[in-house]
């Protein structure tokens, strides 16, 4: 849908092409899943502003408000009300999520959406699989973030934070 092919024939009479090069999106030089998978694997490859550009647009298709969460929220969420490191407890283990130190051997990919099981709140993949963006600005300790947990919008927000993932 997003990548049509481009009349480049001559205009009548001239030597002027057919050509909208500015307006229109090019084809990406490589496969941008870089081998881990499309369809039920997790969007990959992201910059912080495609992520909360998708929230607008998701917005704006459903008429419900989507943000990315801040880094309290997320923490919030992964643990789903227990106080473990982990939904499922302190110990990482090894059939919990596809992460580095939490599976018989390190994939190096990113493996289909739901294939570890949930956390108590019913959400899937929170630890392990993919980095997920989050709002906060990165600063090098959580000492003095915003105790409401709202997102920290000092420090170097040149540079965002993520949380989960390995890969």
């Amino acid at each position: 849908f997003m990548y049509y092919e481009k009349n480049v024939k001559l205009k009548k009479g001239t030597t002027e092409y057919y050509l909208d090069s500015v307006t229109t999106p090019t084809k990406p030089y490589v496969n941008m899943d870089f081998g881990m998978g499309t369809g039920q694997h997790p969007a990959i490859s992201m910059t912080q502003h495609a992520a909360n550009k998708y929230c607008q647009w998701l917005s704006a298709k459903t008429g419900h408000f989507y943000r990315l969460p801040t880094e309290a929220e997320w923490e919030y969420v992964a643990r789903a009300g227990t106080r473990t490191a982990y939904s499922w407890g302190d110990d990482p283990g090894t059939t919990n999520a596809n992460c580095r130190t939490c599976a018989p051997h390190i994939s190096h990919k990113s493996y289909k959406v739901g294939k570890y099981k949930p956390n108590p709140w019913g959400l899937f993949d929170v630890h392990g699989n993919v980095w997920e963006w989050v709002e906060d600005c990165w600063n090098k300790a959580h000492a003095g973030a915003p105790a409401d947990g709202s997102a920290r919008t000092e420090g170097k927000c040149r540079y965002r934070v993520t949380r989960s993932g390995s890969w």
